[in-house]
């Protein structure tokens, strides 16, 4: 895990590589949710003979590298999430953050 005072990983291209060297740096207990992804991605693209699956696999590991580089962004996404989970409130406001975090994101990552 990175430090908060470290400055953010650079955005990494939208290559499966590139995305793995990010991860390993920014949130390294998910490489293997990572390699798993990009398993059933490769699969999946083989067996219909579309690079859907792949691009499936780029864009939501591009979001996540997004989101961790930036480690408030990161902490609060995570404290949305469990105000959903909790059930305890009205979750309107979280989930308009949430979708606002992930809009940033796919926009910081290119996509």
């Amino acid at each position: 895990m990175r430090r908060p005072d470290e400055p953010p990983a650079p955005s990494p291209e939208l290559t499966p590589d590139a995305l793995r060297a990010v991860v390993e740096r920014v949130a390294p207990s998910r490489l293997p949710d990572l390699t798993r992804h990009l398993f059933e991605a490769a699969t999946n693209a083989h067996r219909t003979q579309s690079l859907a699956p792949l691009r499936a696999f780029v864009h939501s590991w591009a979001v996540l590298v997004a989101i961790e580089r930036n480690p408030q962004r990161a902490a609060r996404l995570r404290e949305l999430e469990l105000t959903v989970d909790a059930g305890e409130q009205d979750p309107a406001e979280a989930i308009a953050g949430i979708r606002a975090i992930r809009a940033a994101a796919e926009a910081e990552a290119g996509l």
